[in-house]
């Protein structure tokens, strides 16, 4: 065992193992890219997605405040940096201002849909949080009578890449005889993102709120009862999920140049609470696997069943999207009924599940 193993108390096998994950995140974009720069974007996209379903498994998970509004916060950071980062005022600020700002302003629009909502449980609180998100893509969608802020249903084009000096990450270059695409620089740039947002989720997780969070999911009552101060840590959740939604669409607009209202409709809410659920609420890895099978899945089949059917029959008898929302549908049911769970559950859960089955089978 190397000295520097031996200090930190890791085993070497365990640092060896990061290393070859580190190595394989590292060369991913250019394996990817043998199959189009395509393939880079939907990675690009897991990634985003990632950063979404670890915000929503704050609110969710953690806190079990279920939310089926989480994707108004993923649009207000994405028209945050579009307007401040566009020809629409004539605003071209850097990235690494408009992050902290768009973060911000979500973190603020998360405070002020959980503040009519605290007493709200359940069904009730969904209905809520899902009139807020369709409120945000209404008013984005409207914002552009009598003064024209958002550009309405147009949406905003031109938007600014991220640049660091005269460096842009959405142009090809060349570094030592190898060529970066666009997307392949933004894989890099969005990798530290995800890293850093993974990074605080575990300590937040394992800190003195995030068991606050979780005494608050397992019986309210109980936790106020042992003195927790259940309405400002249930706003802290908002506010914390709200602000990594915020990052993600900030990183989603610079990478897109163009956003729309579209983009931002309940199907996106529901599919990102569906990598929280299909992947283990609560469980940080499980999340991220959900959020990477349900980003990547779906391309696979949109990519093979239309090949697969002029093999077959000699033509296309169902087109791809549907398909892919049928295995879609298929997939969600048979998780709730054989893993309810999740893929990848966290250990609290796991346990909960295993006294549930002990006590009906007594």
């Amino acid at each position: 065992m190397s000295l520097a193993a031996r200090r930190s108390g890791i085993p070497v096998h365990v640092w060896a193992g990061v290393a070859l994950v580190a190595i394989a995140l590292g060369v991913l974009p250019f394996v990817a890219a043998l199959a189009g720069q395509a393939w880079v974007r939907i990675l690009n996209f897991a990634m985003i997605y990632t950063m979404l379903a670890l915000g929503l498994n704050i609110v969710v998970g953690f806190a079990g405040l279920l939310d089926l509004g989480y994707i108004a916060f993923y649009a207000v950071g994405a028209y945050t940096y579009a307007l401040l980062a566009s020809p629409q005022f004539g605003i071209h600020l850097p990235f690494w201002v408009i992050l902290p700002i768009g973060a911000s302003i979500a973190c603020l629009f998360g405070v002020l849909l959980g503040t009519p909502t605290l007493k709200l449980r359940g069904d009730y609180l969904a209905i809520v949080t899902l009139g807020f998100g369709e409120i945000i893509r209404i008013f984005l969608n409207n914002l552009n009578a009598p003064l024209n802020f958002t550009n309405g249903p147009q949406g905003i084009n031109l938007i600014d890449p991220f640049r660091i000096g005269g460096f842009s990450l959405a142009s090809t270059e060349t570094f030592f005889g190898i060529s970066f695409s666009g997307p392949q620089k933004y894989y890099y740039m969005l990798l530290l993102l995800t890293i850093a947002v993974i990074f605080v989720n575990l300590r937040l997780q394992n800190s003195r709120l995030g068991r606050a969070w979780e005494a608050i999911r397992e019986d309210e009552i109980a936790a106020k009862a042992m003195g927790i101060n259940t309405r400002n840590v249930k706003l802290l959740a908002f506010a914390m999920g709200a602000s990594f939604g915020g990052i993600a669409g900030a990183v989603f607009s610079a990478t897109q140049q163009f956003i729309s209202p579209e983009s931002f409709g309940l199907f996106e809410s529901i599919i990102v609470l569906a990598m929280v659920v299909l992947g283990g609420m609560g469980n940080i890895p499980g999340v991220i696997l959900g959020a990477v099978l349900l980003t990547l899945l779906p391309e696979v089949l949109r990519y093979t069943m239309e090949p697969l059917q002029m093999a077959l029959f000699g033509r296309v008898v169902i087109d791809a999207e549907t398909i892919r929302l049928l295995v879609f549908g298929v997939a969600l049911v048979a998780i709730m009924l054989f893993r309810p769970a999740g893929l990848w559950p966290s250990a609290v859960r796991k346990r909960e599940l295993e006294v549930a089955k002990e006590e009906a089978a007594a």
